[in-house]
């Protein structure tokens, strides 16, 4: 029976696989935070200021959970992204989205960052040329994997599968005893002279790295957009993106406009089971990897370059980081550091012009009302538009990244703020009672979007006086 207008068409949810099937889009949104929070931010203060802020991380990457896992909620029963939900209750609000992914995102820190620590690795001096060929590559990876969110999948599956091993192996080897109770006690809230906080610590940066642990900002959204493609509950009857050269993306149209089941007993005992294990999958790899990934690098931040010289400078604190393995291990060290580092922020980059791609091409879309349409075409548009931006970024000669990253991430933190609250009502309201968050996870996203608007108000009111 065909869907009356602007209703979903009623299918049955597919049943749920075991955990092992399931793993995927976690990853990639692990990887999108990979190289902000992890590799720059959250490493610069524990450089700067000690490990007295670890409780930080805990509390941001569990925000991000509790958040991420109401996006996936959305994607799992409609089989769309949130972006077409929220536009079925807010016309005008994929203009938000568009503005919003575009001054958070657009400026490309990230992977100027990583040029800059490759370069470093292989002793080339001209970082922004570096920077322009890696942009390039990223391009020409994107364009040419044949259905895209596989090609995404796999690139991060590696880049986590070494690199989060390889920094655990160095941290290890460098760290005493006594850093390992500092950090125990950084988780607890204490630092060295201070509880919680440090004195003098810049709010802004603080905030960029709470938003940054994890996606950050619309990213988190984005969520959705990679249930769907990854074929995750009602995401089994949904179309995919595909290379305009190799997936033949160019010719056919897509659908945005995805499907949900009936409120049987049948649908019911499948999606309890649905939600138990993408909870599960979400947890540990994104939660638990996440946690350890940002933990152990801030760590070997601390034990390798606090209380040295040069760290407040951008992110040269990283090449100083670099030295010190360098010295205390072997040279070698030094240089496969910076080239680890340097791959997870590029692939990072990649996944982040990706994400905001989709979610550019999509509320786009919207816009225009045309759900069904060559999804494709817009896409890879809108990817080599912010390619060839990133590139005139680069030509103009801009070397501090780190002031990129912040400056977006501050805005990307005022961002996760406004649409925390618009998923606590869109949930309550546009969904079934029986698929509505619980009284406990409606409680705690509530604190989240609290949380958030106090540190934004804290951080605009720091601008000001």
């Amino acid at each position: 029976m065909p869907a009356a207008k602007g209703a979903h068409e009623r299918k049955n949810l597919p049943p749920a696989p075991r955990l092992k099937k399931l793993i995927g889009p976690s990853f990639i949104i692990l990887g999108l935070g990979l190289g902000s929070g992890e590799v720059i931010l959250w490493p610069y203060l524990a450089s700067n200021y000690g490990l007295g802020m670890a409780w930080a991380i805990v509390l941001g990457i569990t925000m991000q959970f509790f958040i991420n896992m109401e996006v996936e909620r959305y994607a799992l029963i409609h089989g769309e992204s949130i972006f077409v939900g929220f536009a079925r209750r807010w016309k005008k609000l994929p203009s938000w989205f568009i503005l919003s992914t575009f001054l958070g995102f657009g400026w490309p820190g990230i992977g100027l960052a990583g040029a800059t620590l490759l370069a470093g690795a292989l002793g080339l001096d001209n970082v922004h040329a570096v920077a322009i060929v890696l942009f390039l590559c990223i391009g020409f990876i994107l364009t040419f994997g044949r259905v895209l969110y596989k090609t995404v999948e796999r690139l991060q599956m590696v880049v986590i599968a070494v690199g989060i091993p390889f920094i655990l192996l160095l941290a290890l080897y460098l760290a005493r005893n006594e850093d390992v109770v500092i950090l125990a006690q950084g988780l607890m809230g204490q630092g060295e002279g201070f509880w919680f906080l440090p004195a003098g610590v810049p709010l802004a940066t603080f905030l960029a790295a709470l938003a940054y642990s994890g996606a950050g900002g619309n990213l988190n959204l984005a969520q959705s957009c990679y249930v769907r493609d990854k074929g995750y509950g009602m995401g089994r009857y949904a179309d995919r993106i595909t290379s305009v050269i190799t997936g033949g993306g160019s010719s056919d149209k897509i659908s945005l406009r995805g499907s949900t089941f009936a409120i049987t007993d049948d649908n019911l005992k499948r999606w309890k089971k649905w939600w138990r294990v993408a909870n599960l999958e979400h947890l540990l790899i994104f939660w638990l990897l996440g946690l350890i990934a940002m933990l152990l690098l801030s760590f070997l931040a601390y034990v390798t370059t606090f209380g040295g010289a040069g760290n407040a400078q951008g992110i040269h604190f990283i090449l100083l980081e670099a030295s010190v393995i360098a010295s205390r291990t072997l040279p070698v060290f030094g240089m496969l550091f910076l080239v680890a580092t340097g791959i997870m922020l590029l692939a990072t980059q990649l996944t982040v012009l990706d994400a905001t791609s989709r979610i550019m091409t999509e509320n786009a879309l919207l816009l225009t009302k045309r759900r069904t349409s060559r999804v494709s075409l817009v896409y890879y548009f809108i990817l080599w538009a912010q390619i060839l931006f990133g590139i005139a970024v680069f030509s103009l000669g801009f070397d501090q990244p780190r002031e990129l990253i912040v400056l977006g991430a501050v805005i990307n933190a005022f961002t996760m703020f406004v649409y925390t609250g618009l998923l606590y009502l869109f949930n309550n309201r546009a969904l079934p009672r029986p698929l509505r968050p619980s009284r406990w996870r409606n409680g705690v996203l509530l604190l989240c979007f609290l949380f958030l608007g106090f540190f934004c108000g804290v951080t605009v009111g720091s601008f000001l006086v």
